[in-house]
């Protein structure tokens, strides 16, 4: 792996902080700092996140260089360096959230993450999506292939990302569980595995 810090990025988004996606987002960022990966982290909602796109960044199809606002500039340039990428969230009618679109729609911009063949240049995506319905119901109507086409390959691999997967947490309303915190230990501890098998170990060069 050589030398190089790995930098990852945690975006995620849920509105209570003592949410069980808020906990899973705590484990990751945990999970990352312990592997010795230098972090940025983007709670979307204590921040005060603005989702809307608004004239100065909406994408200029004839300017590959255009200057986005302060805000969003300022997150771009937060990937510059970043290898890797982790989004946890809440799914809410199959998909993330409202605030989250927003993010994605405002930062992942034009001439930055896509446009003219350039990337932003990370190497991995985790996607690890809260889901209060069961895995069964979710095979059913493939919602989770759905929902996988959109994010790895419609957004993720879209903008340069060479690996890219969700890790579905499933029954976060805990249908038919008996003992709660077991259920609940298990899913957090099913995101800590998809944290190190996708993240902790990016694809890095030795400098």
């Amino acid at each position: 792996m050589g030398d190089k810090t790995l930098k990852t990025i945690v975006v995620w988004a849920h509105p209570r902080e003592d949410s069980l996606t808020g906990k899973v987002a705590s484990d990751a960022i945990d999970e990352l700092q312990s592997l010795g990966h230098d972090l940025t982290v983007v709670d979307l909602y204590r921040s005060a996140f603005e989702p809307i796109l608004r004239e100065p960044d909406e994408p200029d199809w004839e300017n590959l260089d255009k200057e986005y606002s302060p805000d969003v500039m300022e997150h771009i340039k937060e990937y510059g360096q970043a290898d890797s990428v982790v989004f946890v969230f809440p799914v809410w009618w199959y998909s993330f959230p409202a605030l989250m679109k927003g993010y994605v729609d405002r930062v992942w911009n034009h001439g930055y993450f896509y446009g003219g063949g350039r990337r932003i240049g990370f190497e991995r995506v985790l996607w690890v999506a809260l889901a209060g319905d069961t895995q069964e119901a979710f095979a059913k109507r493939n919602y989770d292939e759905m929902m996988e086409r959109y994010l790895n390959v419609g957004i993720a691999q879209y903008c340069g990302a060479k690996h890219s997967e969700v890790e579905f947490l499933y029954n976060t309303l805990a249908e038919g569980v008996a003992d709660m915190s077991f259920h609940v230990s298990s899913l957090r501890s099913q995101a800590r595995r998809a944290v190190q098998r996708v993240v902790a170990f990016a694809d890095v060069t030795s400098v």
